[in-house]
């Protein structure tokens, strides 16, 4: 079991069952949205049981993506893409140890001039 909140622990969730390994984004919307780069890892969205719905707040980033984010103390948790059934969770908002580890880095082409990437894993553009 995986248990995951928040900052302010508003909006909480869990979820039973693998991590899939998690990559780090790049790209100009998960850095805005963050802060910086963002890394998450990907869960079937029936596997994933959330409370605190009611302040859970979705940004229609583009046509095809939405990033959910806590209203309250604004941690960006989550990003779906509207035609898959899985959903995208921020690595930072679990509460409890992952036992996974980072797998890739995407989007690389669009990361900040203010960093290197020089841990050995494979990126994508």
């Amino acid at each position: 079991m995986h248990k995951g909140s928040c900052l302010c622990g508003t909006v909480t969730f869990q979820l039973s069952g693998a991590l899939a390994p998690p990559s780090v984004c790049h790209c100009r919307m998960c850095r805005k949205m963050s802060g910086h780069a963002w890394a998450s890892t990907h869960v079937p969205q029936s596997a994933l049981e959330l409370s605190g719905q009611d302040s859970l707040i979705w940004y229609r980033a583009s046509v095809n993506a939405r990033r959910g984010f806590c209203g309250v103390c604004g941690s960006f948790l989550f990003w779906q893409h509207e035609e898959e059934d899985r959903i995208s969770i921020a690595m930072g908002a679990f509460d409890t140890p992952t036992g996974v580890q980072l797998a890739r880095h995407i989007f690389v082409d669009d990361k900040g001039d203010y960093y290197d990437l020089e841990d050995g894993l494979p990126q994508q553009g």
